[in-house]
């Protein structure tokens, strides 16, 4: 194997399976989204110009996979597995608390919406990059994100909401 390719996923795999579990809301599925586009990859890691991060490659591969898995019928259906709470105390836990209430909720928004807000806002890209990685219009990302970030914005006050009467009721 190629000793680039491998300190390449060493340095950067970890990023992209965030990015990953983002893109698909689910641990699992994120996982196989990663395999699948690292394959992709090293199968034409000989061609690329590895002097220069080949994020964005992989970044591309990696939304072009997951807008065909949407297309396919059997993969729209995947159960969600829950990962275990693991015990914290202090503002970390809070913190761990907050973004896993965000992930639940880009987990229940369409997967348009969820790939133009991890794309904007996780990964930092400017909507033009996100439009092209997501092979659609500029006016198409900014759409996208605005609904998506007010059906974050719903969810995340139904949350607090829920949160909020479950410690009334204590």
């Amino acid at each position: 194997m190629d000793a680039d390719f491998v300190d390449f996923v060493r340095r950067r795999g970890d990023h992209h399976l965030r990015t990953a579990v983002l893109l698909t809301g689910d641990w699992h599925a994120a996982e196989d989204l990663v395999q699948s586009s690292l394959a992709k990859l090293y199968g034409v890691w000989h061609r690329l110009d590895t002097g220069s991060e080949p994020d964005a490659y992989l970044r591309r591969i990696m939304v072009n996979t997951q807008r065909s898995w949407w297309r396919a019928r059997w993969r729209r259906e995947i159960p969600r597995a829950e990962l275990p709470d693991l015990p914290v105390s202090g503002d970390l836990g809070e913190a761990r608390a907050v973004a896993e209430d965000v992930r639940n909720a880009l987990a229940k928004i369409p997967a348009r919406q969820r790939t133009a807000l991890v794309l904007r806002y996780f990964v930092d890209l400017s909507e033009a990059e996100a439009a092209e990685l997501m092979g659609c219009s500029v006016g198409s990302v900014k759409t996208h994100t605005h609904r998506g970030l007010r059906a974050m914005r719903q969810l995340m006050l139904l949350v607090n909401r829920t949160e909020e009467e479950g410690s009334v009721s204590r």
